[in-house]
């Protein structure tokens, strides 16, 4: 049976080979979007602008509060994904 079914569904392997691609992409993607250093390091360069008085305390604590939400989301993604739900 293995080798009849292999035979029938030799049509749609193009396209099992673009989801494993699509698959791929999401991954790279989820992993780029997920890794808390960029924002860690926009949060550093963030404390660097109000010392230099580039930012004023309002802006610093408006841009601080979204980084602080970011880093909030990808750490509760973590957890969810450690933890198989």
């Amino acid at each position: 049976m293995g080798l009849l079914t292999g035979i029938l569904t030799l049509p749609l392997m193009p396209l099992h080979g673009t989801t494993w691609v699509v698959d791929q992409v999401l991954l790279a993607a989820e992993r780029e979007y997920y890794d808390p250093q960029p924002v860690r390091a926009e949060l550093a360069a963030l404390v660097d602008d109000l010392a230099n008085h580039r930012v004023n305390d309002e802006e610093f604590d408006r841009r601080e509060d979204a980084l602080l939400d970011r880093l909030d989301e990808i750490e509760t993604y973590r957890r969810r994904t450690e933890n198989g739900s």
